[in-house]
């Protein structure tokens, strides 16, 4: 919402209608303004406490993290009351970006028609009889629905947001966002049931309030663990970035590996936690290169059996630097073992088959995947299915056979945008040739001549695609 188009303005001007609507008191309805202050003053002090020292500064963004307040005053509070509770809260919230009224005014009115269609969906099902009447088990039942009907307005709103003020396509603007936000929706719907029971009771609000204990405490963890991932990312991005300066003839290939190593994996049904581990291991397969001295990685021409040497110790060198850095786990093997072949031809310790670990046969998969489908400052990319038929024909004595037919499942139905990995400005690098037989695919001059890998026998284009084995 930094430059807010005219349409993201008319959508929020008609969602702050909505809201307004939603807030109009009903004919002869009874308001407990005592309840409606003290569930507005809590859902705003608990905005505040993102400025809390014991927050670590603030929450992680998005995090939704006292819903449980707005969804208390959903299941005690008429509809118009049970609304005004967001009101203070989301007018008074921090706001980092500019313009920050536009921003606190679109918060507030999608909040209250989250929760005015959550309490009208619980007042429909009952859900306030039961929450105070004999039959408190059956509560769970409105107040469930109630939470979905909260996460699907959010979700229905925010994505609206997304398409018309930060112009993200209209077709991936609410791809996933209801289920992302279901979860937790739900645990805080279940919190703010606890609340509302407790409030009805003989304890009255004070016992309602030991129900955000637990809820700060599993914040605080949320905001820890963001941390750490954010902490891991920010190593990771680093490592990567100090490789594409020192190899400019390799630039995105890193991150591009790690997205088909990614791909890899979710075909093969990995845990999402170990899918994130390969593919950083495809990000950090060549860090490796920074023992390797720059001339040898730029150099034009062949490389002397002596630099192939050399170069063919960047596995090692690359897994000595990550071998202290615990959460990267299996990733570590990958690094140092992605140019093994299943032939027993590769390097550094010529492993065969099932010596190699997993994580390094799918790595070595993507990693010549994006080689042959990059276009670089020597030679332009190839195909696709060009590239899939290479592996094809070299699996089983360079690649593991599954990791290929994996990776060729996945892009049909996935695809792949291969870019240029070149020098950022899109000039040749000096000294590098553009043969024409290179143009092709086919073998040229200069670093072209060096892309089938290090002369251990024919197979796919390794990695480096030409300029380091």
């Amino acid at each position: 919402m930094g430059s807010v188009t005219a349409w993201a303005r008319v959508y929020v001007a008609c969602v702050v209608l909505g809201a307004l609507v939603c807030l109009a008191p009903l004919p002869g309805g009874h308001v407990p303004w005592r309840a409606v202050a003290l569930l507005a003053a809590l859902y705003a002090a608990c905005e505040q406490i993102t400025r809390c020292p014991f927050m670590g500064h603030r929450a992680p963004k998005g995090m939704g993290t006292f819903f449980p307040v707005l969804l208390a005053g959903a299941f005690l509070l008429p509809v118009p009351a049970a609304a005004l509770v967001a009101v203070p809260g989301a007018l008074l919230s921090r706001v980092e970006q500019r313009p920050r009224a536009l921003r606190r005014i679109w918060r507030a009115g999608r909040l209250v028609l989250a929760v005015g269609a959550a309490s009208h969906t619980h007042a429909a099902l009952g859900g306030r009889v039961a929450v105070a009447g004999p039959d408190f088990p059956y509560a769970l039942l409105p107040a469930g629905a109630s939470a979905v009907v909260f996460c699907a307005v959010l979700t229905l709103l925010d994505g609206g947001i997304l398409a018309l003020a930060e112009r993200v396509p209209a077709r991936v603007a609410w791809r996933g966002l209801f289920w992302r936000s279901l979860a937790p929706v739900v645990v805080h719907g279940l919190a703010g049931l606890m609340m509302a029971v407790l409030w009805r009771s003989p304890h009255g609000f004070v016992a309602a309030l030991l129900v955000l204990l637990p809820m700060y405490v599993s914040c605080w963890v949320f905001a820890q663990y963001h941390r750490e991932r954010a902490a891991h990312r920010a190593t990771v991005r680093a490592l990567v970035q100090a490789v594409d300066i020192k190899d400019g003839y390799t630039r995105g290939h890193s991150e591009r590996a790690g997205q088909a190593s990614l791909l890899i994996a979710r075909e093969l049904g990995m845990a999402d936690e170990r899918a994130e581990v390969l593919r950083f291991a495809g990000i950090l397969h060549d860090v490796g290169k920074l023992g390797v001295p720059t001339r040898l990685l730029r150099k034009d021409g062949p490389l002397t059996p002596e630099e192939r040497r050399i170069v063919e110790l960047h596995p090692e060198y690359g897994h000595e630097m990550v071998r202290g850095i615990s959460f990267l786990g299996e990733a570590r093997a990958a690094v140092l073992h992605h140019h093994e072949r299943l032939d027993g031809s590769g390097y550094p310790y010529g492993l065969v088959g099932g010596q190699i670990p997993e994580f390094a046969r799918v790595v070595a998969v993507a990693d010549a995947f994006d080689a042959m489908t990059s276009t670089r400052s020597y030679r332009r990319a190839r195909p696709v299915d060009a590239a899939l038929a290479e592996l094809r024909r070299c699996a089983g004595a360079q690649f593991d056979p599954v990791m290929v037919t994996a990776l060729t499942r996945a892009l049909a139905r996935h695809g792949w945008a291969p870019t240029v990995t070149a020098d950022p400005s899109g000039n040749v690098p000096p000294g590098a040739n553009i043969p024409s037989g290179g143009m092709r695919g086919e073998p040229g001059t200069g670093p072209e001549r060096r892309e089938a890998g290090l002369g251990r026998g024919s197979g796919a284009r390794g990695g480096d695609e030409g300029r380091v084995p």
